[in-house]
């Protein structure tokens, strides 16, 4: 797994499959899967700068979508 640090934008989305989660989607139209952040950032409808990890690769429900590992966040 190789993962980079990076500070994105976007606006939160909530994914109904299997228990759910949450992604940051970008402007340019890249989506993240997120691990981690607080109540306050994991709600849909949300604008956020958040800065993490991403990891290329993983597998499960969202295989194919990048992980952020949320490292810190801030409300927009």
């Amino acid at each position: 797994m190789k993962s980079k640090s990076k500070k994105l934008s976007g606006t939160i989305f909530y994914v109904d499959l299997e228990g759910g989660y949450f992604t940051l989607r970008l402007a340019g139209g890249e989506v993240y899967k997120l691990d981690g952040g607080g109540a306050d950032l994991r709600k849909a409808g949300v604008k956020a700068e958040v800065e993490g990890e991403i990891e290329d690769k993983g597998f499960g429900i969202s295989f194919g979508t990048p992980i952020l590992k949320v490292k810190s966040y801030k409300i927009v």
